[in-house]
């Protein structure tokens, strides 16, 4: 079977791999939401279909949770400069969370649910 979407297959796999190396490592657990991301984009990009874009827009929610609350235990430690914010869990948990619902949105539209 060929994959749909090859971009969207090797972004996953190359996420996935950090992911794992990360894990690996032992520095920290946060390997495991490039992990969780790579392996939906995997999912979408072998599938491509509007229930490969569901668990990738659940996928981005569940990891933009977790983002969040790593991103709230490190408020009180925070320095108020552009880039912080800009690098911060916090603010890329939010960005994840909302991707992931305009993805749930995206696999309830017209467009994707007439190529079935």
């Amino acid at each position: 079977m060929k994959p749909r979407h090859p971009l969207a297959l090797a972004l996953g796999l190359l996420l996935a791999a950090m992911g794992v190396a990360v894990l690996a490592s032992g520095v920290s657990s946060g390997g495991a939401i490039p992990l969780l991301i790579g392996g939906s984009l995997v999912y979408l990009g072998w599938r491509g279909s509007r229930a490969a874009v569901l668990v990738f827009g659940h996928s981005c929610i569940v990891a933009g949770c977790l983002l969040i609350t790593w991103g709230m235990y490190l408020l009180p430690s925070s320095q108020p400069t552009w880039a912080h914010v800009l690098g911060r869990p916090l603010f890329w948990g939010l960005v994840s969370v909302l991707g992931g619902i305009c993805a749930n949105y995206h696999g309830f539209c017209q467009c994707v649910r007439r190529q079935q």
